[in-house]
């Protein structure tokens, strides 16, 4: 009996990205943008606003074409930052039974 395959489209398995970048944030970004704009109501917050805004766009479609699930990545390291403390070191000194446990074995033997 032969197996029986079912097609996976790609319009079920894209990642959610808008004008380029993680949805969320290029929105986010926009909103903090146009919040500058109308509330500040002067020149140079206007510019500021506009070149946050493009800028960001700039560093978000980056971000998405490297890796589109970044967003994530991002902050599940934050979640995890507390629980794994960084504890390795180059300098570490190990004992003389360390070095013998961790050493590469020798082609000859």
């Amino acid at each position: 009996m032969a197996l029986r395959s079912i097609p996976i489209h790609r319009v079920a398995n894209r990642d959610s990205l808008f004008m380029g970048g993680d949805r969320e944030l290029v929105m986010l970004s926009g909103l903090l943008a146009a919040a500058l704009i109308f509330t500040a109501q002067d020149l140079r917050a206007t510019v500021f606003g506009i070149v946050l805004w493009f800028g960001s766009l700039f560093a978000f479609r980056l971000m998405a074409k490297s890796d589109p699930k970044m967003r994530d990545v991002y902050w599940r390291h934050r979640q995890y930052e507390k629980y794994y403390p960084p504890r390795s070191t180059p300098f570490r000194s190990n004992s003389a039974s360390q070095e013998k446990r961790y050493q590469a074995p020798s082609k000859g033997k």
